[in-house]
This record gives structure tokens, sequence and C-alpha cells, in this order.
């Protein structure tokens, strides 16, 4: 059982389904157990605080009454739960921990300094629905400050903040916040009005001045002293010497590549001018640059991987806020930002292996490295430090004065020994001293320290005996393999027989297994009190109770005493075996109220499936492989992992079964070979298997066969008495209907399966409903209703861990405040979807975000970047097959652009494309936009006139809201238009108006 404060109070099963709790006095009684975090609670205080001055006649009595009520609810939810409500001589207590009450859970993490994760947690303010009670004042209060104090830590958008401060003028730290946002934002003068308002608030008040912090940062603000971005660059401690042409490469190597490698030996200067490169281009990195010194991490540490994502966490100042992996927290914060990475080569592989999946996933990223090999990677310039030039024997002072060599040593020499030249009499003794030296700026460096006691000659002289030192360096390798086989083999010898067989049997799964997964592979009825005793001599780990796996090293000492002992082939296929029946068993659980429980359970064993996946297909079992990604394939998509399940899908490529799914993943991923393969497998499709390439395929655009294909699937779902097939085709006809701006039969569709999907439990299909009623919504003009309904859908979402319906969700938020004008929460939205589609690698969400963006800059005058955002969803759009639904609208606001750059012939262009594409998908709404586009930027301004009159009477007709935010554009059109005349624009218009859309753009074609 699972408790919530930070919210309403409630309750929750183990499996995440709620807890009813009838009656209010109950509801109460469990709020002030809750507030008291376990302590016992005197049975008067308790009835004082749930009855004040109103007591019943017999007060004890019926206070046991409630306390059995709330018992009886919890194991009505949740056999055995009943006990979590105890009584004693002291009074009565809930059973809670920071396990089980968010509260608590809360101030662990807060303590941990996992901020984000403790944020995450609020569902609204605390104990919401007991606010006006005098016994959670306390705890409100306390929860409420801590909360705010994390708040004022966390990174928050400046909309949020400004929120947050309207609620508490007052508070300093959220002030603080908010002036640093907006500083950071480019708003200074917001910044300082926002410190002037605090301090006019406190002195009228309060009679008091603001502290002495919040005046400082009001003064870095003034003069702007306030970094904007993270620098740790070293400031140089002397000049860099003869690498100006160097610098110069280097940069224009950074200009064109994201991936800049330094290479060269030891000591020829890779670092310092990397360093030098990084201070010379710091100005194009909007979010600063970023020194990691990774000279620290060996191959021996424990992880590789950890450490040097640590590394870079601790050089970026971040915290470790938990939740997504940190390779993804990295890239998220990048933005645009240089990243040099100092020193790789001791841990080339994976500093490579890092580097690709950063600059995959940050676009604004660059990436300057230092080490004696490249990183290998796609894209890597490779730029060869090269030693410093040597004089020849012969040169002159003067000459030899040139050479970068010369330089860099005569520089080093007289700042160690005043008095040091190069003079006729040292020339030629400096000349072989950077020949014998390489014009190794680091050798010369360090020779140049000597020159006070010994001369340059006497370094001359001594070269050979700094050559032969230099020659024995040598790092030998520690034997940790034998020590630690010898470790575990001892252990191995203490085990009983038993527990032998079982320990070396779990090696062949991969990232842990249950008791019961373990008892299969085993061959065993019941292993469960071997793994305690080997839990508890430190050869099995517990996690979280329920799960068991082997230390890796340990892992591998048993595969070997498997194959030793002929049973590796035996446990593999009981591993095969057990984990496609467990697929199988879960794939109902899906498709209803055991939802969330079935997503956690597969969770777990991912890495399970993909190793009893390869063992299938390693020896020829596709029977076994087949029926593993059959039942694996809609969790997948659940989970957002569409190219797993593409690459699993393709290692049955022969299967019926497999190939509709395929079909779907392909049109999600894009593939220019989807239509094929939907050709190929459409015709035997079962119901689930036409609905599925249906529902994937509409975001492609072929609506039509996408129709015909959902009535077929709906016939078989009727004729199967299969609900949930019924609701999901219901909710992708709900789809069609929106593209269509068909606003009767997007309603109807969408109330009919969000009906069906809660009378079967079904949150993911709830979602899908729930999301076109915020479409509708929006469609019509309710914008409030149509953000209520999507932030629902973002919460809901992220319960279940469904990311990619919440960026889907975020999407739609994005766009539902373009419509209220809303363009900072806009971009707020479609940035964070933006990121999270493409964490997911969600096509079609990551255009709408795009397409947010993209409308945000244009209603704020930022063209340019409305432009390259707009532009590249096009291009994007038309290497595909088939036209995708986003295209008319985004080749339409593109127009718009053009016509604001006075590019009037390019968007004429752009608006009749769109026309064109709204006719392919039957969009009237699509078409009325596209004649208004038109006619403000079409020479004849008669035909502008007709075209306008057209949309306009098109528009009262199907009740198609304009909203505010778009009445700019139509004034424009309206505006160029009116210079026919009053008497001409209404006759023009009036003759528009009897004509559809349709029959208005031939005017144009026939012209």
């Amino acid at each position: 059982m699972r408790f919530g404060v930070l919210g309403p109070v409630t309750a929750w099963t183990d499996a995440g389904e709620p807890v009813v709790v009838q009656g209010l006095k109950v509801r109460a009684l469990l709020a002030d157990l809750l507030v008291h975090e376990g302590r016992p609670v005197p049975a008067d205080r308790l009835i004082d605080d749930l009855w004040g001055s109103n007591v019943p006649g017999n007060p004890a009595g019926t206070l046991s009454a409630k306390v059995s009520q709330l018992r009886r609810a919890f194991e009505d939810a949740e056999p055995g739960s009943r006990s979590l409500v105890q009584s004693g001589p002291a009074g009565y207590s809930l059973s809670v921990s920071d396990a089980n009450c968010d509260a608590l859970r809360f101030g662990e993490l807060v303590a941990a300094n996992s901020l984000d994760e403790a944020l995450a947690l609020w569902r609204g303010p605390a104990y919401a629905d007991f606010a006006d009670n005098a016994f959670v004042e306390t705890a409100v209060a306390r929860l409420t400050d801590l909360r705010l104090t994390v708040l004022e830590q966390a990174d928050l958008p400046v909309v949020d903040l400004a929120a947050l401060v309207k609620e508490h003028p007052l508070r300093e730290g959220l002030r603080a916040a908010h002036m640093k946002a907006l500083y950071r934002a480019g708003r200074q003068s917001e910044a300082l009005d926002s410190y002037a308002e605090l301090r006019d608030l406190l002195l009228d008040e309060l009679g008091l001045d603001p502290s002495p912090e919040l005046v400082a940062l009001h003064q870095s603000i003034l003069t702007q002293d306030l970094p904007h971005a993270r620098n740790n660059l070293p400031a140089a401690l002397s000049e860099l010497i003869g690498r100006d042409d160097a610098l110069a490469d280097v940069d224009a190597g950074l200009a064109k590549s994201r991936l800049v490698t330094l290479t060269g030996p030891g000591g020829v200067g890779k670092t310092r001018l990397a360093l030098a490169a990084a201070a010379a281009t710091a100005d194009r990195f909007a979010d600063g640059v970023v020194l990691v010194e990774l000279a620290a991490i060996t191959p021996d540490a424990l992880s590789v991987a950890n450490s040097l994502t640590d590394a870079v966490q601790a050089a970026l100042d971040l915290r470790d806020t938990g939740g997504s992996s940190a390779v993804d927290r990295l890239a998220a914060v990048m933005g645009s930002r240089l990243l040099v990475l100092d020193n790789c080569e001791q841990v080339i592989e994976d500093v490579a292996a890092l580097t690709d999946r950063l600059l995959a996933a940050a676009p604004g990223l660059r990436v300057l490295a230092t080490s004696r090999e490249p990183l290998g990677l796609a894209g890597e310039v490779v730029w060869s430090v090269p030693p410093l030039e040597v004089p020849l024997p012969s040169l002159r002072p003067q000459e030899a004065s040139a050479c970068s060599a010369v330089q860099l040593f005569v520089t080093r020499a007289a700042a160690a020994s005043r008095g040091f030249a190069l003079t006729d009499e040292t020339v030629a003794d400096v000349a072989v001293l950077c020949r014998r030296l390489d014009g190794i700026p680091l050798a010369l460096e360090l020779a140049a320290t000597r020159v006070r006691a010994l001369g340059v000659r006497g370094l001359v002289a001594r070269l050979d005996d700094r050559f032969r030192l230099l020659a024995t360096g040598h790092r030998g390798a520690a034997p940790r393999q034998q020590t630690l086989h010898a470790m575990i083999d001892w252990s191995w010898e203490l085990l009983a027989p038993e527990e032998q067989s079982v320990l070396r049997r779990l090696a062949v799964h991969a990232d842990g297994c249950t008791a019961e997964a373990a008892a299969a592979v085993c061959g065993e009825d019941d292993v469960l009190d071997v793994l305690v005793r080997l839990v508890d001599r430190s050869l099995v780990v517990p996690v979280e109770g329920t799960r068991f796996r082997l230390l890796e090293s340990v892992a591998a000492y048993c595969v070997d005493k498997l194959r030793a002992a002929g049973e590796l082939e035996s446990a593999h296929q009981r591993h095969l075996s057990y984990y496609v029946s467990l697929a199988e068993a879960a794939r109902p659980g899906l498709f209803g109220g055991e939802q969330s429980r079935w997503l956690q359970l597969l969770d777990e064993d991912s890495a399970n499936f993909r190793t009893a996946l390869d063992r299938a297909v390693a020896t020829g079992q596709l029977d076994l492989a087949e029926r593993l990604v059959d039942a694996l394939a809609w969790y997948w998509f659940l989970r957002g992992r569409h190219l797993e399940a593409m690459r699993s899908l393709e290692a049955v490529p022969g299967s019926a079964r497999a190939g509709a799914w395929r079909a779907g993943y392909m049109y999600l991923l894009g593939h220019p070979d989807a239509p094929a393969e939907r050709d190929r497998w459409v015709d035997g499709a079962d119901a689930m298997g036409l609905w599925w390439i249906a529902n994937a395929a509409s975001d492609a655009g072929d609506l039509p066969t996408c129709e015909a294909m959902l009535d077929r699937a709906l016939k078989r779902f009727d004729s199967d008495e299969d609900q949930w097939g019924v609701a999901a085709v219901l909710a992708a006809r709900a789809k069609h209907a929106h593209v269509r701006a068909d606003l009767p039969a997007l309603y109807d569709s969408a109330c009919e399966s969000i009906t069906i999907f809660r009378a079967l439990g079904d949150r993911w299909g709830v979602l899908q409903a729930t999301g076109w009623f915020g479409a509708h919504a929006e469609l019509v003009g309710e914008f409030d209703e149509a953000e209520r309904l999507h932030l629902e859908g973002v919460q809901a979402a992220e319960e279940l861990g469904l990311w990619p319906e919440v960026a889907s969700a975020l999407g739609m938020l994005g766009w539902t405040s373009i419509r209220q004008a809303r363009y900072e929460s806009a971009r707020t939205y479609g940035e964070r979807a933006l990121r999270l589609a493409t964490e997911q690698g969600q096509r079609s969400t990551q255009a709408l975000a795009e397409l947010v963006l993209g409308f945000a800059a244009r209603r704020t005058g930022a063209l340019d970047e409305a432009s390259e955002r707009l532009q590249a969803l096009i291009d994007a759009a038309r290497l595909q097959k088939e036209s995708v639904l986003y295209l008319s609208i985004v080749l339409e606001e593109l127009g718009f652009v053009r016509e604001l750059q006075g590019r009037l012939e390019d968007a004429l262009a752009l608006h009749m494309e769109a026309f064109q594409v709204s006719v392919d998908f039957d969009s009237l709404r699509g078409m009325c936009w596209a004649l208004e586009g038109i006619a403000a930027c079409h020479p004849d301004k008669t035909l502008a006139a007709v075209l306008l009159g057209s949309a306009a009477a098109t528009r009262a007709s199907e009740n198609y809201l304009m909203a505010a935010t778009e009445t700019e554009d139509l004034d424009r059109a309206v505006a160029a238009a009116g210079v026919l005349g009053e008497a001409a624009y209404e006759a023009a218009y009036a003759r528009g108006a009897a004509l559809s859309p349709v029959q208005a753009f031939e005017l144009l074609v026939r012209q």
C-alpha cells in the first residue's frame, strides 16, 4: 500500500490501483494519521481533530468504527493491508515509511539532493482536500516551505518562476531564482524590475530591506557580472607561442565539424592548444565551454563509462538527479556548448561511445578532444598537432628567431634566467637543442627551466642522459584476474552441492531474475531457500527484495562451471522456454486494468527477453523467436522502444505473425519501404494486425487506405466481441476526423472510445481518447478545457511511464498555447516534447514539437528561426513516399513567414502547394487557411477578394473557429485586397462566398 499527501490525500495498492475510502470522516482519519507519519495519535486528539465541538454521543465508539472502516477499505483493496492501521496504549498509528509515503520520500530525496525526482512527487498542494482543517496546518506549512526551497534550487523556466513569485511575492529565494532566469534569458530590465517590485513590497508591508544576498545579486545583474553560461577553462598562465596557424586550423575545424580530435605524441601541446582554441571560440557557444579532465580515469575503474559520465557531470556542476540515464541527462543540458575532453587515450573506446551518444542526442554540442589516437567516429575531423618548427643549423639569430620552437624556448628561458637572449654565441646551441628535442613544446619548456643552472651548452651535453631515462619508462599490469578467481574458487568450495547447482545455473540470466524464474531455469520446484543462503554468502545479490542477480565476476566464473558440468546448453534452453512463456502470459495483461503491473514486470526482465531472443535466433529455433517477438511487440510500442522492436522483428523475416508488426513499426520509424511491407502482409493480417498497421500508417498520410483497413478490423473485432479492438479503431477514427476537422465525428468517436477503454481499465486507451477530446476542445475554442485534458494526459502517462504519450500530450499543450498566444509557454512545452520525443524516437511527435516551436518563433518575430525549423520539417516530409499529415499546415506557416519576409512569389507557391495537400486529405479547414494565405500575396486583388469570400463562407458553414492569434494573418490578406475599394471588394467577396474552396482554387489554375 502506498500513500500520497503531496496533493489530495490518496492511497494506492502496490499494483497502482486507487484505494476507495468512503466517508469524509474516514478520509479525514486517514489524513490525520498520515500527518503524524507513523507516530501514535491519542484517541482524544483524533476525536478533537475530526469532530471539534460537534462531538458524537459515543466519541470513542464512533472513532473505533471509523478506524474499522478504514481498515476494511485497505483490506478490500489489497488483502493483508488492514494491519497497516495499528492501535496501542498510546493511540492509533499508520505504518508508513519513505518507501510507501510520498511526503517521507520527498524528504529523503531532498536530503540526497535528488531535487528533480523529489519535485516530481507533487500532484498539487499538500493535503489539498483537507487544507481547511487545523490538524494539517503545521504539516502543510512545513512541506510547502520545503518544496519552495527545492523550487528555488531547481532549473525552472521563467514562466514557472513568474507564477511562483506571484503566489509568494515576498519569498526572496524564489525572487532570486526569477531574477537569474530573466537575466539569463536576455531580459535584464525585467530582472531589475522584479527586484524593484520586491524591494517596494518589503518596505510597504514589512518595513524591511532586501537581504544582502539579494542586493548583491541585483548589483551583479546591474553590472552584467552574472555569468550566462558554464565556463571552467583555466586561465592561461603563459602565452601560447608558435601556434597561430594551428589555432586557425582548429577553429576552422570546429566551425565545420561537431567533433575535432587533436592527436599527436605526448608533450606535443595537445592540451595547451585545445584550451587556447576553446577560449578563442567561446563566444560562439551560448551555453559555454567546459573542460573535462580524463587523465585520472583508467581502464582499471570499476565502471569506466560511469566514471566518464561522473567526470562530465562534475565539470558541468550538475547534480545527479536520478530518473533517466546519466547520458540522457547530460545530453539534455548541453544546449549550444563546446565540450573539451582532454587525455582520452587511456579509455579511448569508452570515450568514443560516450561522445557518439552525446553528439547524437545534443545537436548544439561540439566536442574538442585530445588523444594519442582518433576516437574513430563518423564525421570526426582528426587534426594531428605537429611539433614546433625547428631551425636549420646554419641560421643566424634573426633567422632562427622566426622558428616557433626557438621562440618558445627563448621566451621561457628568459623568464627563468633573467638576461638570457638569442645571440650569436647561443644560437647554435639553441638550434641543436630544439632539433634534438624534436620541437616538442613540453620538452622545450622543461629544458628552459634549467638554463639558469646549466646554460644552453650544458643542457645540450646532457640530452643523451635524458633520452635514456625516458626510454626506460613503462607500466606493468596487476594480476587482478588471478586473485579474483582464487577468491571465488575458495567460496565455491564451501558451498553444498545443491547450492553449487543453483548458483552455476543462475549464470545464464541477464540482469537478474525472480525466484520463479530461477526455479524454472534451475529445473527445481523451489529454490528460494537456496537463494537466501547464497545471498548470505555474498554470492547472490538481492534486488528490491523480489529479484536476485549475480555479480559479473561470479557470473563469469559460474559459466565456466556450467560448461565443465555439461549443463550450459540445457540451462540456456530452459531459460529460453521460460521467458517465451512469460512474455505470452504477460501480453493479455497489457490490454486492461493490470497494464501498469505487467509493464513493470516486463521492464524488469527486458535483458532476459533480449538474451532469450538472441538464443532462439542463434540456434535456429525460429518458432520460439516468432512467439517471443509477437508477444512483446505491443510492450515495445507502449514503452516507445521502436528500434528495439524493429531489430527483433527483423530476426524472423518470414513470419506472417511478425510481418504486420514490422510493417507498423516501419511506418513509425519513417522507413520508405513501409507501404510495400504493408501490402506484403495486409491481406493475411488478423484484426489486431489491420488496426496496428492502419494506426501506425495514419501519420504517413494515406488516409483512404488506412480507413479501409480500420473498417475491416472493426468488423472482425465486432465479430470476435473484442471490445478493446473496437475502442482502438474508434480512437484511430477520431484521429482521422481531426485531420478532416470533422468536429461531430471527432467528438463521437472519442466519446465511444473512452467509454469502452474506461470499462476495460486500459489506461493507455483512455489516454488516446482523452487526447482527442482535448483536440476537439481546441478546435472549438475551449482552450482551457483542452489544456486541462492534455495536462491530465501528461500526468497519467507519467504515472504509467508511457513516455511517448507524455511527449505527445506536451506537444498538444504547446499547440494549445500557440492558439492562446501564449508563446513562451508554447516554447517550453515544445522544447520538452521535442527532447522527450527525440529520446523515444517518436517521429510524429518530434514533428509536432518542431511545428510548435516554428509557430512560436514566427509569432514572436524570429523569422529566421521559424524558417529554419519549418523548412526542415518540409524537407523531411518530402523524403516520404506518401504525404505526411502535418505537411499542409507547415507549408502554410512557412508561406506566412515568406510573406513577412517580402518574398511573395515563394509564399504564393507554398500556399498553393498547401491547398493541394489539403485536398488530398479532404481537409476543408486546411483549404481555408491556404486560400487566405494565397489572398495575402497574390497580385490579382480581385481574385484575392474572391478567395477570401470562399474561405469565410466555408468557415461559417462548417463552424471552423478562427482563434484570435490567426486573425492577424487574415487581416493582412484583407488589407492587401482592400486596395480595390469598398464596392469592388464587396462584390468580389460576395462572388467568392458562393464558391466552394475547390471551385475558388480552380480560378487560380485557369488564370
